[in-house]
Formats: C-alpha cells, sequence, structure tokens
C-alpha cells in the first residue's frame, strides 16, 4: 500500500468526497437519500462553525477513499469520536485502504484522548462486520437508532 497516501482532506476534494458518498448510498441501495450538496459540506466542514473533518485516500492522484468523523459528547463518558463514514471505491474495496483510513481516525482518538471511537454498521453489510472484527470492536445489538428526519421535524 506504498502507492497510497492517506492525508487531511480540503476544499478542493469535495465534488469528489460527494461522489464517495453517492456510491455508498447506492451500496446501500439509498441513492434516494443524498441530500447534501458540496455548498453545505464547505460550510459544515471549512464554515465558522465546523461540524466534521475527514482524511481521503489517494492512489495515483485519484481519491479511492474517505473517512469521516466528528466529535460528540457523551453523558457518561465525556468527549467522543464518531466515525460518520468510511468509504472505499468499489474497484479498491479489500486493497487495506480501509484500514489505513480507520487507523488515521484512531490516531486522532488517541491524540484527542477521547473515550471512546464510536460507528454505525448496517447489520447485512458482512464486510464491515467482518472488518470491525478484526479490532475486537463491541458490536452492540441493544441499542436502536432513533431519528427524525426534516420532514419529521417539521410536522412537530
Amino acid at each position: 500500500m506504498s502507492d497510497v497516501k492517506i492525508r487531511v482532506g480540503d476544499k478542493n476534494d469535495l465534488p469528489n468526497i460527494l461522489n464517495l458518498i453517492k456510491e455508498l448510498a447506492e451500496y446501500e441501495k439509498a441513492s434516494a437519500e443524498v441530500e447534501v450538496t458540496i455548498a453545505e459540506m464547505e460550510n459544515w466542514g471549512f464554515g465558522p462553525n465546523k461540524l466534521f473533518d475527514f482524511f481521503v485516500a489517494e492512489k495515483n492522484g485519484e481519491i479511492v477513499g474517505l473517512a469521516l468523523y466528528y466529535y460528540k459528547y457523551s453523558t457518561w463518558k465525556g468527549k467522543c469520536l464518531f466515525l460518520e463514514d468510511i468509504i472505499v471505491t468499489e474497484k479498491m474495496r479489500g486493497s487495506g485502504i480501509g484500514k489505513l483510513l480507520f487507523n488515521k481516525v484512531v490516531e486522532v482518538a488517541k491524540k484527542e484522548k477521547v473515550r471512546r471511537l464510536e460507528w454505525q454498521v448496517l447489520e447485512w453489510n458482512t464486510p464491515a462486520i467482518n472488518f470491525y472484527k478484526k479490532y475486537n470492536a463491541t458490536l452492540d445489538p441493544e441499542w436502536l437508532n432513533g431519528k427524525l428526519t426534516n420532514y419529521q421535524l417539521n410536522l412537530l
């Protein structure tokens, strides 16, 4: 993997990042769910009220992977890091890029001394589940994910 470079993402990467997000949504059979725009990502990733950070994986000058994360706060644990997504292009999956990206996020978690690094994985995504099991990760079957969509929020 010496030909793969992991680096902090920048504004110029956002069009490629949005393409990766759309590729993931297609893989998860949820293409219509992608609503975010490049302008929104620029504002939320680089604006005055920054919400997220990300690493990109480059091979031969092409972005082939992404790890997007942000800080959260647990009432029980304090400062935590949430890994929103690791995305690797379909043609590069299984090549070790996901591991390189995950390890960079782990480095951030250690450096920042967070009390917990968290993420979600779909119950049917066996390749991802097996990936996380290699790290001896706890995959918690007890907690249900709750959410209100923008539509639902506007009904309240």
